[in-house]
């Protein structure tokens, strides 16, 4: 195959479910840990007209989320850090406390402080805003980084949750284009399991004592290299349930995956589910988005001006 041209199809996102994890750092010392995030590429993809809402899962950029739902230890660590003061469900009695198993019981908001910390504690503004006494508030257009679009999120900070479209596409896409009815490149529902990383399973349709898997064991990874995006634990999304992201009250905000004690219901792209962002559930933890490493935005440019190049020369 020509260099450029699959200089070219890696830039825009050609890349296979066993694509290489993308590992960050956080905290220092004892409260030292990594995260990891896969790149979601195809940008300008077209959307999901039968996923939920509709149209649905449409990015026109490249971006990171993360490989697996944010652990217990790493929100743990950060706050011993960062001094959040967010709160874990304790759930001995579904399936123990774990260091690896998904950080739930926590809020829309707590899961919007944590990403806030991986931000500053990275020298990064921050995705969203809190006042002194810690209430979420909305930029404005005074603010540096401000997007007219999007009210929750400052344009400048490196890590966020994902939008209702990043999940979506991270779940239900596919780096050729086409689009699965369930986050496991099918249109069938995957082989539901306790645990493990089989292709095509996922954790659902469990007992409720049995609890989530660890991330790292939740299942069969997505086309695009994610795990847990269907089953083991809902998660909480950027998106307000109506999509409009433009107002600070506590309005519902839209939850994707299923959880392990439920059915495949909500394990398909046109289910979809919301609870007020001061909620707080035992089944609900959420994942994290990020801005690419500059490297991929450079490989994305090398390979459209290979394609220039070799269009020119056809011409």
């Amino acid at each position: 195959m020509n260099k450029l041209l699959l200089l070219s199809l890696m830039a825009l996102g050609y890349q296979s479910a066993s694509a290489t994890s993308l590992l960050e750092t956080f905290g220092s010392g004892a409260n030292a840990f990594t995260m990891d995030f896969v790149t979601i590429g195809n940008p300008g993809n077209v959307a999901d007209t039968t996923g939920n809402p509709y149209p649905v899962g449409a990015v026109g950029y490249i971006y990171n989320i993360g490989k697996y739902e944010v652990s217990r230890d790493q929100v743990d660590k950060a706050n011993s850090e960062g001094n959040l003061g967010i709160r874990l469900a304790d759930m001995t009695n579904y399936g123990g406390n774990g260091l690896l198993k998904p950080a739930t019981g926590i809020t829309w908001y707590e899961a919007a402080k944590f990403v806030n910390w991986l931000n500053t504690s990275s020298g990064s503004t921050v995705a969203y805003k809190f006042d002194g006494s810690g209430s979420f508030q909305l930029w404005s257009s005074t603010d540096t980084g401000y997007n007219a679009n999007n009210l929750f999120r400052n344009s400048l900070a490196k890590y966020w949750l994902p939008s209702i479209d990043e999940w979506h596409k991270g779940a239900y896409g596919n780096p050729n284009g086409n689009w699965s009815n369930f986050p496991n490149g099918s249109d069938s529902a995957p082989t539901p399991v306790a645990s493990g990383t089989d292709p095509n399973t996922a954790v659902y349709a469990q007992s409720y004592d049995a609890g989530p898997a660890d991330i790292n064991n939740a299942g069969g990874l997505s086309a695009y290299g994610t795990m847990g995006q269907g089953g083991n634990v809902m998660e909480w999304i950027e998106t307000a349930n109506d999509g409009s992201n433009d107002s600070a009250d506590e309005l519902p905000r839209k939850l994707r995956s299923g959880a392990w004690p439920y059915d495949d219901f909500l394990l398909n792209a046109s289910s979809s589910y919301h609870y007020g962002a001061s909620s707080m559930y035992d089944f609900v933890g959420f994942r994290v988005a990020s801005v690419p490493e500059p490297s991929a935005l450079s490989l994305l440019a090398v390979g459209l001006s290979g394609l220039a190049m070799m269009r020119r020369r056809r011409s």
